[in-house]
Formats: C-alpha cells, sequence, structure tokens
C-alpha cells in the first residue's frame, strides 16, 4: 500500500488550522472548492509509531467549530439514538478494516476499534462527518452532514 503525503502548502494550512505541527503523516482528501483543507486522512502510526485511531479528520475550522457545539449540546447521545445500531455497527467495521487496509507499519501495535476508536456507539462527531464527507456509508455521519452547512467540496483519491 503506498501513500501519498499532503504537499508542504497543504501541511502548513492544516497545521495553521490546528494550530500545531502534526506528529504524523496525511493526504488531504477533501477540499473546499478553493482549495482548502476540509479533511485529512492519516496514515495509522505516527512518526513514533504511535497507533492512530483516526483515519479521516475533519480539519476545517468552520466546520469543527459548528459540530462541536452540536456535541457540546448533547449531540453525541442525541445521534447514537437517531441511527440504526446495525448501520451504526457496519460503519464501525467497514473503517475499521479500511484503517487496517492502509496500515503501512505491520510490526507496530495497532489502534483497534472504528470511528474514532470505538467499537460501538458513538465517541466523535467530528469523525464521523469526516468519515462521511470522504464518501463512505456512516449514519452518524449523514445526519450530522444534514443539520450543518457543508459547503460545495472536492473528494480526493490519497492513493492517485
Amino acid at each position: 500500500m503506498s501513500f501519498r503525503d499532503a504537499s508542504a502548502q497543504d501541511l502548513a494550512a492544516i497545521e495553521a488550522m490546528l494550530g500545531r505541527v502534526l506528529q504524523g503523516r496525511c493526504a488531504v482528501v477533501v477540499r473546499r472548492r478553493d482549495g482548502r483543507p476540509v479533511v485529512i486522512e492519516n496514515e495509522p502510526h505516527l512518526r513514533d509509531g504511535t497507533p492512530m485511531p483516526t483515519l479521516y479528520w475533519l480539519v476545517d475550522p468552520e466546520l469543527h467549530e459548528t459540530v462541536s457545539r452540536l456535541e457540546s449540546e448533547g449531540g453525541v447521545h442525541r445521534y447514537e439514538e437517531l441511527v440504526d445500531a446495525d448501520d451504526l455497527a457496519r460503519a464501525h467495521d467497514d473503517y475499521r478494516r479500511r484503517r487496517e487496509a492502509s496500515t503501512l507499519r505491520h510490526d507496530l501495535v495497532a489502534a483497534g476499534g472504528g470511528v474514532g476508536g470505538t467499537r460501538v456507539g458513538v465517541k466523535c462527531l467530528h469523525a464521523h462527518l469526516a468519515n462521511f464527507l470522504v464518501g463512505h456509508d456512516d449514519p452518524v455521519g449523514r445526519v450530522v452532514a444534514g443539520e450543518v452547512s457543508v459547503p460545495e467540496l472536492v473528494v480526493e483519491d490519497p492513493r492517485a
């Protein structure tokens, strides 16, 4: 499996958005029409070998802030109750399989769980929305996307 790193320009933009240096490799997989990164795909291990459970990370500041408000208003539990448990379990299993398929370092301890590193239920609305925006069937991400103002986006293949 190969992994295409984000460009130096994208890394600078992402690190400015996050306010810190990234500890692992990533690729931009969703952008706004103007080119700004929205979602990154992380390599499943940080540079020091630490497992990284978050495969898709919502880095767009506006969407992140909006989703944070939803979470602070009890959104995690509310959204968990709105979706079918079997559909949510499938989303977790699919996410885990994609992270395993993206793993380059099989000699290291790997992260477990599904979306946001959890095995059941909902842990992080940001991770579910990121998973949905990449184009995966995520029932929580779909509901969150329906409640926030998602701009027109471009999805990219990090392996192209």
